[in-house]
C-alpha cells in the first residue's frame, strides 16, 4: 500500500500577486505566500536566474502593516513586511520590504488587495486559520494581545533597557501586539506586582531579564489566593540575564540553531511576536524550614550551586562570571556527602544522547503617526512613562495600552522617519490604520493599577490584601504534594536511594542549565519528568571539564563516565550530611538542609508557535482555541560550538586541565 502523500500546506500557494516596489518603481514582483514562506520572483526589467533576497522565511518575520501614500494623487496602497535574516556573518539584521498594490484604478481597491495580504501574514504569523473559500479580511485579526513587560534593568551587564528598547520593543511593535513595560527595582519586585494585578486584562506576562525574574513571576502567581487561575497566566522570557537557561531551551525547541547574546534576545523576540500556547512543568520546592517555593529551570547542590553563587561577585563580567567561576571551582574542588532519594518515572523517557550591536537598516518609509485617541489611563507603578529616561516622549506603551507609543509603533502609529526621505522624489508613505486597529479592538484597555509599596488588588479583583509580613520566597498557595510525605519521615518502598559522595546533584526541568548548556538534551517542557544527574566524588578535574564542555552539545552522557549518574523521576529528596554547603533553587540560594521536591506536570503556560513554522516563540501561552492561543512548536536542531558558560576560557582551563592532569 502505498504511503499517503505528503501535506500539501507547506508548498501550496495561499496568495498569488503581482506587486511593483517602493522606493524604486521600475522592478514589478511576483509575490506567493504560502504557510512557510514569501516567495518573491522579479518580473522586470529582467527576471533573475539565481534571484537573491526571492525566499522569506517566515520565521524571520516580525510583523506587516499596510501604508498609504501622503500624495492625494497616488492611487496605489503599498504592503511592507519587517524581516530579520541572517547575515554572512550569522548575526540577525532588520530588513524591511515594500511592496506597491497598483493593480486597480482606485485607492480603495488597491487597500483591499494590501490588506488581504497583510492580513493572510499576520494569520500566518499567529497560527490563526485563514478561511478555505472565504474572503480574507482584517475582521479576521482579534484584538492585539496585551503584554506586560516586567524589564530588570540591571541584568547581565546592565545592557537589559539598552537592548529592550533598541531591540525588543520595535520588533513587538513591528508584530501589532500591545504592550506597558514596567522597570523592577529591587528583588522581589516582579513578585509583589503580580501578586497585585487584575490579570484578566493582561494576555501575557514577559521579563526581559535572566532566569531570576521569571522564578519571582512564577511564584508570585503561584501564591495568590486564585492560584489555580493565576497559573494559567502565560507567561515568557526574553533573554537579558547571564545565564538565559530557558531562553536556551525554547531558541532550541523553537528550531533555531543555537545563539548567545544579542542573536539569542533577537531570536526570542520573533518567537514571542507569534504566541501560542503550550503546558510548562513546574517544581515544587520544599525547604527544610517547612517554607515552599516553584522551580521551572532546576535546583543544584555541589559544584554547580558554588559556580553560581560564588560568581556573583563577578556580575559586571555578565556570563563570562561562569567562566571565572568555573576555573576557580575547578581549582578548589570539594566534594559532598549526601542522601539523594527519588520516585522513578513510571515510564521512563529515551535514554539520553549524545556583543556586538545589531546593524539596523534604514527604513525605506518615511511615517507619520497619526494623532493618538484620548485614552484612559490607570498608570502602572513605576512604568517606564513615570521614569525620566531619554525618551521623544514621557510614555512607553503601545497603542493598544493606556499611554502612546513614542517613535516605536511601526504597526499602527508609525515612527517619524523624516530623515530617510529627503523630500524629492516620491511622497512619502503613512500607515493604514484600518490594518493597524482591527475591527474590535479597544480604543484604549483599562490596565490594573499598581501603586508604592504594598500591592494594591482592584476591587473587581476579589482578592484579599496580602500581609505585609509574608515570608519573601515562600509560596503558601499552590498545589499539593501528593506524593511527598513530610520531611524527616521515611520515605515509600517504591523510592530508590543512593548514599554516597558527590560531587554535584543537578534536578533540571528543560533541557538547558544555561544558554548553551544542554544538561538534559532529551528533556521537554512538558514531560512531567524531573531529570536528576549527579556527579560521584573520584573524578578527576581534566575528565569533569570534559563533561562541562561535552555539556555545550548535549553529548556528555556518551562519554562514558563512570561517576555521572542520571535518572529521570517525578519526586525526589535530597539530604546533605556535609555541615556546610550551597543550595540553589533556580539559580538563587536558598536554606541549606534537607529538601524534597515534586513535579507538577503542565501546571504553568507558556506561549509558544505551530509546527507549521520551522521556529516557535519564547512566549508561553494558552491552550489552542483560546482567546489568542496558538499551537506548540516543533522540535529544533541543536548544535554549537562555542559557549557564554565558558567564554573566553580556553587559555585559563588549558592552564587548569594541564595542572589536574599533571597533579
Amino acid at each position: 500500500m502505498a504511503p499517503p502523500p505528503p501535506p500539501l500546506a507547506a508548498s501550496t500557494p495561499l496568495l498569488h500577486g503581482e506587486f511593483g516596489s517602493y522606493p524604486a518603481r521600475g522592478p514589478r514582483f511576483a509575490l506567493t505566500l504560502t504557510s512557510q514562506a514569501l516567495h518573491i520572483q522579479r518580473l522586470r526589467p529582467k527576471p533573475e536566474a539565481r534571484p537573491r533576497g526571492g525566499l522569506v522565511p517566515l520565521a524571520e518575520v516580525s510583523g506587516c502593516c499596510t501604508l498609504r501614500s501622503r500624495s492625494p494623487s497616488d492611487s496605489a496602497a503599498y504592503f511592507c513586511i519587517y524581516t530579520y535574516p541572517r547575515g554572512r556573518r550569522g548575526a540577525r539584521r532588520r530588513a524591511t520590504r515594500t511592496f506597491q498594490a497598483d493593480g486597480a484604478a482606485t485607492y480603495e481597491e488597491n487597500r483591499a488587495e494590501a490588506q488581504r495580504w497583510a492580513t493572510a501574514l499576520t494569520c500566518l504569523l499567529r497560527g490563526l486559520p485563514l478561511p478555505g473559500d472565504g474572503e480574507i479580511t482584517p475582521d479576521l485579526l482579534p484584538r492585539p494581545p496585551r503584554l506586560l513587560l516586567l524589564v530588570n534593568p540591571f541584568g547581565g551587564r546592565g545592557l537589559a533597557w539598552q537592548w529592550c528598547k533598541n531591540h525588543v520593543l520595535p520588533m513587538i511593535s513591528e508584530a501589532g501586539l500591545s504592550f506597558n513595560l514596567i522597570q523592577t527595582e529591587r528583588q522581589n519586585h516582579a513578585r509583589e506586582l503580580v501578586q497585585g494585578l487584575s490579570l484578566s486584562e493582561w494576555d501575557g506576562i514577559v521579563t526581559v531579564s535572566g532566569d531570576g525574574l521569571l522564578h519571582e513571576v512564577l511564584n508570585g502567581l503561584l501564591d495568590r489566593p486564585d492560584w489555580e487561575e493565576a497559573v494559567k497566566m502565560p507567561v515568557g522570557i526574553l533573554p537579558c540575564g547571564s545565564g538565559n537557561a530557558l531562553a536556551g531551551a525554547v531558541n532550541q525547541h523553537g528550531g533555531f540553531e543555537p545563539a548567545l547574546g544579542l542573536d539569542l534576545l533577537l531570536n526570542c523576540s520573533l518567537l514571542l511576536c507569534r504566541g501560542g500556547g503550550h503546558p510548562l512543568d513546574l517544581l515544587s520546592v520544599t525547604l527544610a524550614s517547612g517554607s515552599r517555593c516553584f522551580s521551572f529551570l532546576s535546583v543544584a547542590w555541589g559544584f554547580v550551586s558554588d559556580v553560581d553563587i560564588q560568581s556573583e561577585r563577578f556580575r559586571a563580567l555578565g556570563s563570562a562570571r561562569f567562566t571565572l567561576g568555573t576555573v576557580l571551582g575547578l581549582a578548589t574542588l570539594h566534594t559532598y556527602r549526601g542522601r539523594l532519594s527519588y520516585l522513578p518515572a513510571t515510564v521512563e523517557p529515551a535514554s539520553p544522547t549524545p556583543a556586538h550591536s545589531l546593524p539596523r537598516a534604514k527604513s525605506e518609509l518615511t511615517l507619520t503617526p497619526d494623532p493618538a485617541p484620548p485614552m484612559a489611563h490607570s498608570p502602572l507603578h513605576r512604568s517606564v512613562s513615570d521614569l525620566p529616561l531619554p525618551l521623544p516622549q514621557p510614555a512607553l506603551a503601545s497603542p493598544g495600552s493606556p499611554e502612546p507609543l513614542p517613535i516605536l509603533s511601526l504597526n499602527g502609529g508609525g515612527p517619524e522617519l523624516a530623515g530617510d526621505w529627503g523630500g524629492a522624489g516620491d511622497a512619502p508613505l503613512s500607515p493604514d490604520p484600518l490594518l493597524s486597529s482591527p475591527p474590535g479592538s479597544p480604543k484604549a484597555a483599562l490596565h490594573s493599577p499598581v501603586s508604592e509599596g504594598a500591592p494594591v488588588i482592584p476591587p473587581s479583583s476579589g482578592l484579599p490584601l496580602p500581609t505585609p509580613d509574608a515570608r519573601v520566597g515562600a509560596s503558601t498557595c499552590g498545589p499539593p504534594d501528593h506524593l511527598l510525605p513530610p520531611l524527616g519521615t521515611p520515605l515509600p518502598p517504591d523510592w530508590v536511594t543512593l548514599e554516597g559522595d558527590f560531587v554535584l546533584m543537578l534536578a533540571i526541568s528543560p533541557s538547558h542549565l544555561g544558554a548553551d548548556l544542554v544538561a538534559a538534551p532529551h528533556a521537554r517542557f512538558d514531560d512531567g519528568l524531573v531529570h536528576l544527574c549527579w556527579v560521584r566524588s573520584g573524578i578527576s578535574r581534566a575528565a569533569l571539564l570534559r563533561l562541562f564542555l561535552a555539556m555545550e552539545r548535549g553529548s556528555h552522557f556518551s562519554l562514558g563516565c563512570p561517576q555521572l549518574g542520571y535518572a529521570a523521576a517525578r519526586a525526589f529528596r535530597l539530604e546533605p550530611l556535609t555541615p556546610r554547603g550551597v543550595l540553589t533553587v533556580d539559580g538563587e540560594q536558598v536554606e541549606y538542609g534537607p529538601l524534597q521536591a515534586q513535579m507538577h506536570p503542565g501546571i504553568a503556560r507558556g506561549r509558544t508557535q505551530t509546527p507549521a513554522l520551522p521556529a516557535a516563540p519564547a512566549l508561553y501561552g494558552r491552550q489552542p482555541g483560546a482567546a489568542h492561543g496558538l499551537q506548540p512548536v516543533c522540535q529544533g536542531a541543536a548544535l554549537f560550538f562555542h559557549n557564554s558558560w565558558l567564554w573566553g576560557s580556553q587559555d585559563l582551563f588549558r592552564i587548569v586541565l594541564t595542572e589536574a592532569v599533571g597533579g
